[in-house]
C-alpha cells in the first residue's frame, strides 16, 4: 500500500507545482488491486499542494471507503470507478486547466488536433497523426455525468474533456497517466496559441467538429 500512496503522493505533487489543482479542485487514483478491486482516490476538499497523512483514501469497486473515516472520497470518484470497472487502467487524473477548460469551451462535441511530434506521447507513431478528445456536458447530478461519460470508455488508454470542468486522463500506471496528461495540455497550449495567432479557430489539420 505504501509504494502506491507514494506515487501518488509524488504525482500529486508534480501537478501541483503546475498549478493544476486551483481552489482545491481535480482528484487523481491509482489502482492498488484488481480482486477485489480497490484504489487510492484524493480525498475530497483537501488543498492539494500541501501533503499531509489525509490525502487519500482506500476505496472499493463502487466507490465506497473500505475502512471508517471521516474523510469523504472526491465527487467525481464514479468516473473513476467506472474506468478502473470497465478497464484495465492503473492511473486516473482529473485536473482543472485554463486551457482544457477555453479548449471545452470553444468546441461542441470534440477537438482534433495533430501534425505535433508530442502526439507520440501517447502511443501514436504515423507521420501526421492527429488525436480528437471528446467533450461532454459538465452535469451536477453526478450519476448521469457518469452515464455520458461512460461511452468515452473505449480502452485501458484514453481522455475526456468536461465542459469548463477539466480532462480526466487514464492511463497503465503512474508514470503513463502522467505523460499522457501532460501530452493533451502541451497540445492545448499549442492549439490555443495557434488560434490566437491565426485570429480564431483553425480549420485544417487542427480542426474542430
Amino acid at each position: 500500500m505504501k509504494q502506491y500512496w507514494n506515487e501518488l503522493s509524488e504525482i500529486k505533487k508534480d501537478l501541483a507545482a503546475k498549478d493544476w489543482f486551483p481552489a482545491t479542485s481535480g482528484n487523481i487514483s491509482i489502482k492498488v488491486s484488481d480482486e477485489p478491486l480497490q484504489f487510492l482516490i484524493t480525498a475530497s476538499g483537501k488543498d492539494k499542494t500541501k501533503i499531509t497523512p489525509e490525502d487519500f483514501l482506500l476505496v472499493d469497486q463502487t466507490g465506497r471507503a473500505i475502512e471508517e473515516t471521516h474523510l469523504r472520497p472526491s465527487a467525481e470518484t464514479l468516473l473513476h470507478v467506472h474506468i478502473y470497472n470497465q478497464t484495465k487502467a492503473g492511473c486516473v487524473l482529473h485536473v482543472h486547466t485554463i486551457e482544457n477548460n477555453v479548449i471545452s469551451s470553444l468546441y461542441e462535441h470534440e477537438v482534433t488536433i495533430g501534425n505535433q511530434e508530442i502526439i507520440k506521447a501517447l502511443d501514436i507513431w504515423e507521420e501526421g497523426a492527429k488525436i480528437t478528445i471528446p467533450i461532454i456536458e459538465n452535469y451536477a447530478d453526478i450519476p448521469l455525468l457518469g452515464e455520458t461519460f461512460l461511452p468515452h470508455i473505449t480502452g485501458d488508454t484514453g481522455a475526456v474533456l468536461i465542459r469548463n470542468h477539466g480532462i480526466t486522463v487514464w492511463g497503465k500506471n503512474g508514470f503513463d497517466a502522467k505523460r499522457r496528461l501532460e501530452a493533451y495540455e502541451f497540445l492545448f497550449r499549442f492549439h490555443l496559441k495557434l488560434c490566437s495567432l491565426q485570429g480564431g479557430a483553425y480549420h485544417g489539420t487542427n480542426s474542430h467538429s
